[in-house]
């Protein structure tokens, strides 16, 4: 007969059945409680179930009770910490539930203490909490000073890893980076760099990656801070060689790619190109665990995003663009969100590499799985990729049109996705709708027109961007009838609307569609008599408004394309103001207003077209000729290549 031995009632059994060991928690005799707390922390152990039956019975408070009262014998009070911290280990909610009722808070006045044990317990239970996923397990940067002091010199092992973790988790903020920064944190971590521990050394690793994220004051000074006159960019690139341990490599390599990117390391480097990069590559290979490469894959993608000669080096490096494709093939999220990343960042620049990858078996096949993906980080990754695809003419000539890119591209747009996936999305779509893209036209028939022109009346200036944008590709050498649908789906108010957007970018691509609706010359005339009023009106807005010259040039150029049309022209000649103010930027500092102010005069003064003398004849009288010969003393080549093109027009100069 087969039998089962009784497991031991404080190590197994569950807490709903134990009733009278809750009871005891509450008891004023400090050994029965202090066996019900073993009893609870035991159950808990592994178990979220347990962890969600002791909070549901109200637990907690009596917990932080026993570990604030310093009344308490300190045994009770160790053990009520760690079973916070074994709580603490549970679900987001289980998390959430503990901050929310101060825990953070009283570990942290529990410190000041001076029991060694108590100590302990609350570094590891603040380091469980602070690397949780919970969106309110801050820890204020400021109350960190105390436990800087448990990291230094002759503290264990254990406090200087805890510590380590704690500060990585508590910098992400400029204002947090810089008071950590304050505090000495560089000179404490680089001396904890040293010790020859792999669970403190990672732990610090992270902690300086965070430090120095998007922070170049603090990067600068962690890159020179020096610890046995070493400094701490050279102990990092001793810290990614094949004989460290993997996860140790990987939190190097982050950490000096952060340096890099935040501008205290140069991308020339021999610590960065030698170094940092080739262990990166390296790691994102086969053989190694699926973890290890999507974390390797996520830093490349990092280090490579900006730099078109690190993607070159990248790129030809060691096979790796079989391994990516191999990473896409993995189950995890982490994985293939990781590969389409850094095929993102290799193909941002560069023709050929591109190429490479496109040419890779099964590529856009898994590109187009990602668009279609249940996950959204998936489809915001493959998204991302696909626009860095999509810079080559070459590809979209060819590959995209054979797979229909733009079919699952429109998909997502429609499909009420995130701000970021939307902008993500419509940033490809602007490259998909280039005049010699061939998705143009079923795109059009799929009302993109429409789709691109809600985007501009959002409010994220981003998306505002990417509808102006592919409005503009759009229009570019368009047929009329194409022209006039986008100005009829805009309106005139939204057009007036983006002319006065406080995001310059936006400014600049709606003046660039307006400059594209009114050319080429063919068009002009016809555009004007539809909508010559307003887009006039559109363009004094621009220059008299309080804008760079860089801005109001773009005006002048739409005036520039106005003035070669043959009717079109009329709407300058009859407006006084306007010839005013042109004349005016004919002597402007800026040489870039001088230049697109002579090339509309240009156009204006033109002979043998119909009007021309009248023309020629009002423009005398204004002083432009005199001006225009005042002009040819500029030491400006393009100006003054424009002014004698100009003059010439002139019959009698």
């Amino acid at each position: 007969m087969l039998f089962e031995m009784q497991p031991p009632f404080t190590t197994f059994m569950s807490v709903e059945s134990t009733r009278a060991y809750i009871d005891n928690l509450y008891s004023s005799d400090p050994e029965k409680c202090l066996t019900s707390i073993v009893c609870i922390k035991n159950s808990v152990i592994g178990s979220n179930r347990q962890k969600e039956s002791v909070i549901a019975q109200g637990i907690v408070p009596r917990l932080l009770q026993l570990l604030q009262d310093r009344n308490t014998k300190s045994m009770l009070r160790i053990e009520a910490a760690i079973t916070v911290g074994s709580l603490a280990k549970g679900t987001n909610e289980h998390v959430e539930i503990l901050i929310n009722s101060g825990t953070i808070q009283l570990l942290l006045n529990t410190l000041e203490e001076n029991e060694p044990q108590l100590i302990d317990a609350c570094l590891s239970c603040l380091r469980t909490l602070s690397q949780s996923d919970s969106p309110q397990n801050k820890i204020d940067v400021k109350r960190l000073h105390k436990l800087l002091t448990f990291a230094g010199p002759g503290e264990s092992l254990r406090r200087q890893a805890c510590v380590a973790s704690i500060m990585g988790s508590a910098c992400k903020t400029p204002v947090e980076q810089n008071e950590l920064c304050a505090m000495g944190a560089p000179n404490l971590l680089a001396a904890l760099l040293s010790v020859q521990n792999s669970s403190v050394r990672i732990p610090v690793l992270a902690c300086l990656a965070s430090m120095c994220w998007n922070n170049q004051n603090v990067a600068n000074m962690v890159a020179n801070t020096t610890y046995k006159d070493v400094k701490v960019s050279s102990i990092l690139a001793t810290l990614i060689g094949r004989d460290r341990p993997i996860e140790m490599q990987l939190e190097a390599a982050r950490c000096l790619t952060n340096l890099h990117r935040a501008g205290a390391i140069s991308s020339n480097d021999p610590i960065i190109t030698y170094r940092t990069l080739p262990c990166l590559v390296r790691l994102c290979q086969t053989e190694h665990s699926e973890g290890n490469r999507a974390s390797a894959a996520n830093t490349l993608a990092y280090l490579t995003e900006v730099d078109s000669d690190l993607q070159q080096v990248a790129a030809i490096s060691n096979q790796l663009v079989s391994a990516l494709v191999n990473l896409l093939s993995c189950r995890s999220v982490a994985a293939r969100q990781a590969a389409f990343r850094a095929f993102a960042s290799l193909a941002a620049n560069d023709e050929d590499i591109r190429k490479r990858i496109i040419d890779t078996k099964c590529l856009m096949d898994s590109v187009l799985e990602g668009l279609d993906d249940e996950n959204e980080d998936i489809r915001l990754a493959a998204v991302r990729c696909l626009h860095s695809l999509s810079r080559s003419v070459q590809q979209l000539r060819t590959t995209f049109q054979d797979h229909s890119v733009w079919r699952p591209l429109m998909a997502l747009l429609t499909g009420c996705p995130s701000t970021e996936l939307l902008t993500a999305a419509s940033s490809a779509l602007c490259n998909l709708l280039l005049e010699f893209s061939p998705a143009k036209e079923p795109m059009l028939q799929q009302g993109v027109v429409q789709l691109l022109a809600t985007l501009t009346i959002r409010p994220e200036p981003s998306l505002r961007l990417n509808g102006v944008w592919a409005l503009m590709n759009l229009a570019f050498q368009a047929e009329q009838r194409v022209k006039s649908q986008i100005l009829t789906a805009l309106g005139t108010d939204q057009i007036f609307r983006l002319l006065a957007d406080s995001d310059t970018r936006v400014l600049m691509k709606t003046l660039g569609l307006l400059r594209n609706l009114v050319s080429p010359r063919t068009h002009t005339d016809t555009m004007m008599s539809l909508h010559g009023p307003q887009v006039m009106q559109g363009v004094v807005l621009v220059l008299e408004g309080p804008h760079s010259p860089e801005v109001k040039e773009q005006a002048l150029c739409i005036l520039g394309n106005i003035a070669d049309g043959e009717k079109a022209r009329e709407h300058i000649m009859s407006n006084e103001d306007v010839l005013k103010k042109l004349i005016d930027y004919m002597t402007h500092p800026a040489p870039c207003l001088q230049e697109a102010s002579v090339f509309c005069i240009n156009n204006l003064s033109r002979l043998g077209e119909p009007g021309s003398l009248e023309r020629q004849t009002r423009l005398k009288e204004m002083g432009v000729v005199n001006i225009l010969q005042q002009l040819l003393s500029t030491s400006d080549t393009v100006l003054y290549n424009r002014v004698k093109t100009a003059l010439t027009q002139f019959t009698d100069v």
